[in-house]
């Protein structure tokens, strides 16, 4: 093991312990993790051990979600993650953050009668390049007003969470992976997110049919998938493609 290895491995892990540190803090001592909701993989430890055994705690020791590969799609608690980046809070049976969110609080909060229920929490979100979500949990069966904590200490959470899951997913990464694409490729791109045909494109840039095709085959390639669909995806993960709605004001 190289010392940038051991280095890395040394950061994510204390991190991992001010993260623990934090929850016994604010009275939310028992922690669930994940560097990607999307993936049922457990966050691990140098020696390839879940943190979840290790380091942190969860309310009940029954309730072993992190080798349950159904368990992200049916928390709600994740389901909140995929739609919101800032910090939000569980209180009373509903989800809540420090400004109105429509969106978190249509969110139903459905608990497994068969596990020790969760109280009160405060939940991290941290989304990363490439469309990654991790997230962190700080969690207590008590009931009580979280309200002063979040207020107190949610931006502090929120970046410890984001530090943690981001070193976490860049363990070994190298520059091999960044993807600078033309202005012409992504002009395509984004003519086609609106989903213009090539032909239309090429008139609408002014280039030939089979140079829009040049292009977005090019684009595909240096983002390391196939296809149109995908193309425009991957654009959009990264940021060349803007995904925005216009919404009318009243």
């Amino acid at each position: 093991m190289t010392v940038a290895v051991r280095e890395e491995l040394d950061l994510i892990e204390r991190l991992a312990l001010d993260v623990r540190d934090r929850g016994v803090e604010i009275g939310l001592p028992y922690i669930a993790v994940s560097a990607d909701i999307g993936d049922p993989e457990p966050m691990r430890d140098h020696q390839g051990r879940p943190f979840a055994e290790t380091v942190f705690q969860w309310l009940d020791p029954g309730l072993q979600y992190w080798k349950d590969r159904g368990f992200a799609l049916r928390s709600a608690f994740v389901f909140a993650c995929r739609y919101t980046a800032e910090p939000f809070y569980f209180q009373d049976g509903r989800f809540g953050s420090w400004r109105r969110s429509p969106r978190l609080e249509a969110i139903e909060v459905v608990q497994s009668a068969d596990t020790v229920e969760i109280g009160t929490a405060i939940v991290a979100p941290a989304h990363l390049p490439g469309g990654v979500i991790g997230a962190i949990v700080w969690a207590s069966p008590q009931i009580f007003d979280v309200g002063p904590v979040f207020e107190r200490r949610a931006a502090e959470l929120s970046t410890l969470s984001l530090r943690l899951m981001a070193a976490y997913n860049d363990r070994g990464s190298s520059p091999d992976g960044l993807v600078h694409l033309t202005r012409r490729e992504i002009q395509c791109l984004k003519w086609a997110a609106k989903g213009k045909t090539d032909s239309e494109i090429a008139e609408i840039v002014k280039i030939a049919m089979p140079t829009v095709r040049f292009h977005m085959r090019n684009a595909a390639d240096k983002m390391g998938v196939a296809g149109r669909p995908q193309a425009v995806h991957r654009a959009s993960v990264l940021g060349y493609v803007g995904e925005r709605r216009v919404t009318g004001r009243a």
